[in-house]
């Protein structure tokens, strides 16, 4: 069985109710087991969501690979002309 983990173990820093909630969905739209446990710091006293460590992975690298791929659309390379040259540079 996966380790249990919440967002903050996993990325290492708080990670906000937003990116928390699109956790959750992408949790829910795949039925990934998740639970929840309260925990009480300095900055934070309250319930939070367990995923397994697998399942966060995915979900990160898939994000990684959203975001380099809209980062590649931004660059505008000029397009490749034809030439007689057949240097391969």
């Amino acid at each position: 069985m996966d380790k249990m983990m919440s967002l903050f173990e996993y990325l290492g820093k708080p990670a906000g109710g937003d990116l928390g909630k699109k956790v959750y969905l992408a949790a829910r739209a795949k039925n990934v087991n998740h639970s929840q446990r309260e925990v009480s710091t300095r900055t934070y006293t309250g319930m939070v969501m367990l995923y397994p460590e697998s399942f966060l992975g995915e979900y990160f690298k898939s994000e990684v690979d959203k975001h380099k791929a809209k980062e590649l659309q931004k660059i505008n390379l000029p397009p490749i002309e034809d030439s007689d040259d057949k240097t391969p540079f």
